[in-house]
């Protein structure tokens, strides 16, 4: 029986890059993580055989990266040699295979959270200075004393 690629799965984070084999009741995984490339070879139930290999697009720290086995995927994460720093794909060639998907459901734009961040907190800030500002509190010497 023929090798063929499993479907691939992939999103980004700040301090991880994360690659999602859709591979269902998997036998025989082999993963092996370099500094700019992985490998990763299983069978499924049927004995069909799937091989991946990818040439990353940045290096990765190969010693901090790992991967977890589930009943229905194998799923790698790498840890980026420059944290934040965002991937705009996870292959260096500008090519997209097509078993090589983006995962929307885990996707977010990280990039420029700082800015918003920094924007709330520039925003509170002058809602405090405003507060502030205001006039004198009220003088409360005219308030009955029968209470």
């Amino acid at each position: 029986m023929a090798r063929q690629p499993a479907k691939t799965l992939w999103y980004d984070r700040p301090r991880y890059v994360y690659l999602e084999f859709c591979v269902e009741d998997s036998t025989d995984v082999k993963v092996v993580i370099e500094d700019q490339r992985l490998v990763f070879s299983c069978k499924n139930a049927d004995g069909a055989e799937f091989y991946n290999e990818i040439n990353l697009y940045a290096r990765v720290n190969s010693k901090d990266s790992r991967e977890k086995r589930s009943d229905r995927s194998i799923t790698c994460f790498m840890r980026k040699w420059n944290e934040k720093v965002a991937w705009p794909r996870i292959t260096k060639e500008n090519i997209k295979p097509a078993w090589l998907s983006v995962d929307f459901d885990n996707w977010r734009d990280w990039e420029g959270d700082e800015e918003v961040e920094r924007a709330m907190v520039e925003q509170y800030a002058e809602l405090l200075e405003k507060v502030r500002d205001k006039a004198p509190p009220p003088a409360m010497d005219d308030l009955d004393d029968d209470l």
